[in-house]
């Protein structure tokens, strides 16, 4: 076994120059999920020697965050394509909410000294309706520059001449005008029609073009014996043409199952590599990456076994650690962009300036629970295994309020202080929300109250941790705890919580998540010190 490990590493590296040689040293490696966060849908792109990445995030707000790396290890957020929807109030959680709609699978391109960006949030009517952005760089700002019909998982591409285009759904496309505010008129076709036993809909279309041939790369769902999730690319040298198909991977992985959806990308030097994500549970969809070897044409990803391989030598050497999930000492003049609101904020419901050094989330409406609270924040749990700590002056809650932490999700684990009167407590809770199918109202939240302390802090602050364990097998657990001095540590509640991932609610992975919200009376308000990654 020993010898086999080995003799494969070393064939990688023969193959690939950019494949983890066995003497690589501990700090170069890209260890797979290269993202093992919820980073759904990506598409990535190439401007200069920066690597600019765009995922699914939904109903959190600011949305379609676009992160950059140097070396396609160290990923950073630097942007977000817009602060708010405002086309519905659901978005403010006014009549239903936009749970695991909102955003999706947004489409990532540079062309003419500019950055665009095309995707249409997952609703019916004008809700629905495809956005295309522009920038003059990534990190914005960001304009709306057009609104079009409803185009489903679709990406925006650009000829050699500059001519647009969208693909999307399952084997559609048009052109569009050249200035992007329409399709035009006769264009739209079926470029291929899906094989008998690929029932399911083959979505997440991204486009390239190498060497004069157009690659469209599709998630394929098959229901043949022997037959899996796949990649599947369609390519063609003539865009009015016939067009080829082929599987450019098939790999189940990590104790996972089968992964596709995404993109290739190049470098400046000719290399190829491949980003897909793959279904984990409860941390969500994280991303991988895999080699790229041109054969006979075809972008084909993975190891010489058309395999992801579990690690990979960076692209770059020498690069700054960069992290998409960050601790905040919440001392800046802004919120840092690795935070998330939970659907629209109200912004004159929180302050980094009232109590400087102190995020301040005030209560401004009465709410039967957390899944209609505003202004709960939020930031993506990871894998392996994470902890978060948060620390909270509640000494300004009022009666009938709910303050504290939870991994959040549409079944949630979460610790929450409670004031009754001049009395506080802790309870550790497992709730569980109902939505309606299309409104995505919440018909009910299902709570069951695992322990209760009564808080006995003079100080009227605590700090409170979730640890996350991902790791294959230990399904999804998160653990408890609370402490009043931020050194010892005493479990609440329920032991190994199970997080789930559920695509009829939430569509997401789990959460840290910090909330405030009033049953009876608005007007109270937290101060949270920081929130740290032990």
């Amino acid at each position: 076994m020993k010898y086999s490990v080995l003799k494969t590493l070393t064939i990688a590296a023969l193959l690939f120059p950019f494949a983890l040689t066995m003497q690589a040293q501990n700090d170069e490696k890209i260890q797979n999920p290269m993202l093992w966060a919820d980073v759904p849908d990506p598409d990535v792109i190439r401007v200069g020697d920066t690597f600019y990445l765009v995922s699914t995030t939904m109903h959190l707000m600011p949305g379609a965050p676009v992160m950059a790396s140097k070396d396609l290890k160290n990923w950073e957020t630097v942007g977000y394509i817009f602060d708010k929807l405002t086309d519905s109030p659901k978005y403010d959680m006014q009549e239903g909410t936009v749970y695991g709609r909102g955003q999706w699978a947004t489409s990532l391109k540079y062309h003419d000294g500019k950055f665009w960006a095309l995707l249409a949030p997952n609703e019916s009517g004008p809700m629905g309706d495809t956005y295309i952005f522009t920038a003059p760089k990534a990190e914005g700002p960001w304009t709306i520059h057009a609104r079009l019909r409803h185009f489903h998982d679709a990406t925006l591409f650009f000829d050699d001449d500059g001519t647009p285009y969208v693909f999307f759904g399952t084997g559609e496309m048009c052109q569009l005008t050249r200035d992007l505010k329409g399709v035009v008129e006769g264009s739209l076709r079926h470029y291929f029609q899906r094989e008998e036993d690929e029932r399911g809909l083959l979505e997440g279309t991204r486009v390239v073009k190498h060497n004069g041939t157009y690659y469209a790369q599709l998630i394929s769902h098959v229901y043949a014996p022997g037959r899996h999730r796949r990649e599947v690319c369609y390519r063609t040298k003539d865009l009015k043409g016939t067009w080829e198909k082929n599987v450019i991977l098939e790999s189940d992985f990590g104790g996972f199952s089968y992964l596709a959806q995404g993109t290739i990308v190049d470098t400046e030097e000719g290399d190829w590599y491949g980003i897909m994500f793959q279904d984990r549970g409860g941390v969500g969809r994280v991303l991988t990456l895999s080699p790229v070897r041109w054969i006979d044409g075809w972008p084909m990803l993975g190891d010489e076994n058309g395999k992801v391989p579990d690690v990979m030598r960076p692209y770059k050497s020498g690069q700054p650690v960069k992290k998409i999930v960050c601790e905040d000492d919440f001392s800046g003049e802004k919120l840092g962009l690795h935070w998330q609101w939970n659907h629209n904020p109200i912004d004159d419901a929180w302050s980094l300036k009232e109590r400087p050094g102190f995020l301040r989330l005030k209560t401004n409406r009465v709410v039967p629970n957390l899944y209609l609270a505003p202004n709960t924040l939020t930031q993506r749990m990871f894998g392996p295994t994470c902890s978060g700590v948060v620390c909270i002056d509640y000494s300004k809650m009022k009666d009938g309020d709910c303050a504290g932490f939870c991994a959040f999700n549409g079944d949630t684990g979460a610790m929450t202080i409670k004031c009754s009167g001049k009395n506080f407590s802790l309870e550790m809770s497992e709730q569980n929300v109902s939505l309606t199918d299309r409104e995505k109202a919440v018909t009910k939240v299902d709570e069951k109250v695992v322990e209760t302390v009564t808080l006995s802090s003079k100080s009227k602050k605590i700090w409170l941790r979730i640890d996350g364990d991902f790791q294959p097998g230990h399904n999804d657990a998160a653990n408890f705890y609370y402490s009043y001095d931020g050194q010892e540590w005493t479990q609440i509640g329920s032991k190994n919580y199970r997080m789930i991932f559920d695509y009829r609610r939430f569509f997401m992975g789990s959460k840290f998540a910090i909330f405030n919200y009033a049953t009876k009376k608005a007007g109270g308000y937290i101060d949270v010190d920081e929130f740290k990654l032990p």
